[in-house]
Parts: structure tokens; C-alpha cells; sequence
């Protein structure tokens, strides 16, 4: 847990590959409704780049640089995945399980904000 509370604060780069408005890449029951990336050089439980939503952003990006804000644990899966907004920008945790919900509704999570 220390590792998830030190993230929390952190300014990260993230290179977005599924762009708001896309489907995912292997099925098209997917739609991303915020940007999804990850953090070259950071690996995750699945031993690849870290995983970063993007919250607060309503348009197509292909990078951004914001902070962590909250961290999705999932509890049926080797891996968690982070969440980032705009500097000074801040979500509840109600909010962030209903903007993450498109995917996250498969597992069963606890997020850490």
C-alpha cells in the first residue's frame, strides 16, 4: 500500500494508444469514454507499461503530462491501474468507478485516491 500512496501526487508522461472516442484494439464492445495510455518505463503486474487513465479531458490526445491522482486496485487481477488529471484537478472516488466503469466493471476493484 505504500507503494500506491507514494504514486498519488506524482506528475507523470503518459503516451496515449487508446484515444477517447476509439474501441479497444482487440474488441469492439470497448469504447474508450476518457484517454487510456501508459508510462514508458514504469512496469506494471502484467510486466508492461504501466496503465493511466485520463480524467478531466474531453478531447483526442496522443500524450499528456498530469498527476496521479488515485490508483484502481484490482482485486482479481496482477494488476492496478493508475488515474491522472490536470494539474489542480480533482475527482471523487464515486466519480473516478463511474468514469472508468467502460472497463472496470469487469473486475472488482478498490480505488485509493
Amino acid at each position: 500500500m505504500d507503494e500506491v500512496h507514494s504514486i498519488i501526487g506524482q506528475t507523470v508522461d503518459v503516451l496515449v494508444d487508446r484515444p477517447l472516442g476509439t474501441y479497444h484494439p482487440r474488441t469492439d464492445t470497448i469504447f474508450y469514454t476518457v484517454n487510456y495510455g501508459y508510462v514508458e518505463g514504469v512496469i506494471a503486474g502484467d510486466g508492461s507499461f504501466q496503465d493511466v487513465y485520463i480524467l478531466g479531458v474531453d478531447e483526442h490526445l496522443d500524450t499528456f503530462r498530469g498527476t496521479v491522482i488515485a490508483v484502481i486496485h484490482r482485486l482479481d487481477d496482477v494488476e492496478d491501474k493508475w488515474v491522472a488529471a490536470p494539474d489542480g484537478m480533482a475527482f471523487t472516488k464515486e466519480e473516478i468507478i463511474e468514469q472508468t466503469r467502460f472497463v472496470e466493471q469487469f473486475f472488482e476493484i478498490e480505488v485509493y485516491c
